[in-house]
C-alpha cells in the first residue's frame, strides 16, 4: 500500500516551534504577535499560503519579510533542538517499510526545510518519495498526492493520507483516497471527523491495527 503521510503534526512534533516562530517573526515585523490557536489554523498549509491567511490585509513586501523572519527563527530553533517525533513513529515507520508498503510524505514544508531535517535526523533515503509545498501545490489542492500516485502507478484505493489538519483530510477527500486523522496533532479531531476518516488514532502506534495494513 502506498501510504503517504503529512510531516508536522503526524510524525513531527513541531507545533510549539512553529508557534512560536511565527509569532517572534511578527515581534520582528512590529506587529502584535497572534494567538495559539490562529496558528495552530494554518499549520500544514504551504508557508506563503498561511501567512496569507493569518495576514490579508498585509502586503507582498510585508509578507515576504515575514516570511524571511520566520524562516529564520524557525531555522534557529530547530538547530538549537530538532523536533521530536511523537511516540512510536520510528519504530512504526521502521515495520511499515519492512512489511513492504510504500512510504512517502505529502508536506506544507519548503523542499529545502524537509531535505534538512531528514538530512539532520539520517532520513534523507529512507522514504521512497517526498512532496513539498513549494514544489507543487499547497494543500488542500490534491495535486502531491496524484503525483504520488502517478509516480508508483498506485490506484486512489491502493493508498491512504494520514495526516492531522483539514487540509490533509480535505485534499484527500477531493481525489476519493482514504483518510487517516490523528487527534494528537493541530486540529482538534472533531473538525476531522466531517472528513470521513476512516479511522482516527490517538496514538501512532496505532496505525499498525488499521486491518488494511495486515
Amino acid at each position: 500500500m502506498l501510504l503517504i503521510f503529512d510531516w508536522d503534526g503526524t510524525l513531527s512534533d513541531s507545533k510549539a516551534k512553529i508557534t512560536t516562530s511565527m509569532q517572534l517573526a511578527a515581534i520582528d515585523m512590529g506587529w502584535d504577535p497572534l494567538d495559539d490557536h490562529h496558528i495552530h489554523n494554518i499549520i500544514g498549509l504551504g508557508l506563503p499560503e498561511a501567512i496569507a491567511q493569518l495576514y490579508p490585509d498585509v502586503d507582498a513586501f510585508g509578507r515576504s519579510c515575514l516570511r524571511d523572519a520566520y524562516a529564520r527563527h524557525f531555522l534557529a530553533l530547530d538547530e538549537a533542538r530538532p523536533s521530536d517525533f511523537f511516540p512510536g513513529v520510528i519504530d512504526v515507520l521502521n515495520k511499515l517499510k519492512e512489511d513492504g508498503h510504500i512510504l512517502t510524505v505529502a508536506t506544507g514544508k519548503s523542499r529545502k526545510g524537509l531535505n534538512r531535517i531528514l538530512g539532520v535526523l539520517g532520513l534523507s533515503s529512507f522514504f521512497h518519495a517526498t512532496r513539498c509545498a513549494d514544489e507543487t501545490a499547497s494543500k488542500p489542492n490534491p495535486l502531491m498526492l496524484q503525483q504520488l500516485l502517478r509516480e508508483f502507478g498506485m490506484d486512489v484505493n491502493d493508498a491512504v493520507m494520514i495526516g492531522d489538519t483539514e487540509y490533509d483530510m480535505d485534499m484527500a477527500r477531493r481525489i476519493m483516497m482514504p483518510r487517516i486523522a490523528v487527534s494528537y496533532g493541530a486540529h482538534d479531531i472533531s473538525r476531522l471527523h466531517s472528513y470521513d476518516p476512516v479511522v482516527c488514532l490517538d496514538q501512532f502506534d496505532q496505525l499498525l491495527s488499521w486491518g488494511r495494513l495486515g
